[in-house]
C-alpha cells in the first residue's frame, strides 16, 4: 500500500490493533496518546533509530546497547511492546504470521 507519495504504509488491521508487515503482525501505536505525547515518542524512536544505523556504522557495541535500549523506550511509550494498550483481555498476536491468527481470513480477502 502507498499513501500517494510514492511511501509504503503498512497495512493495518481493522481493529487497528496491528500493522502487518511482510505478513507478520506488529503491534501498532496507541491510538489514545495524546497527538503532543504521541510526536515526542516518535521523535525518540527515530534518533533512537539513527543512533542504531551509527553505532552499527562505527561498530561500536556499547554505543549499540545503549541505542537499542532507547528504541525500545520508545517503542513502550507508543504502546507497541508490552503491555498491551487494549482493555478487553484480547490476547497479543504481536510477531505471528497473519495466517496463523485470528486475521487470517480477512487477511485472505484483503490481500
Amino acid at each position: 500500500m502507498s499513501d500517494g507519495k510514492g511511501t509504503k504504509v503498512p497495512m493495518e488491521t481493522p481493529d487497528g490493533r496491528y500493522i502487518v508487515v511482510r505478513g507478520r503482525l506488529w503491534r501498532a501505536s496507541n491510538p489514545h496518546l495524546p497527538a503532543a505525547a504521541r510526536a515526542q515518542w516518535v521523535a525518540r524512536l527515530m534518533s533512537g533509530r539513527r543512533a542504531v544505523q551509527a553505532a552499527m556504522r562505527a561498530g561500536d557495541r556499547e554505543a549499540l546497547q545503549t541505542a537499542r535500549r532507547a528504541v525500545d523506550v520508545a517503542k513502550r511509550g507508543l504502546g507497541e511492546r508490552d503491555p498491551v494498550w487494549w482493555t478487553d483481555g484480547e490476547k497479543d498476536y504481536t510477531r505471528y504470521l497473519v495466517r496463523n491468527s485470528p486475521y487470517a481470513e480477512w487477511f485472505s480477502r484483503t490481500y
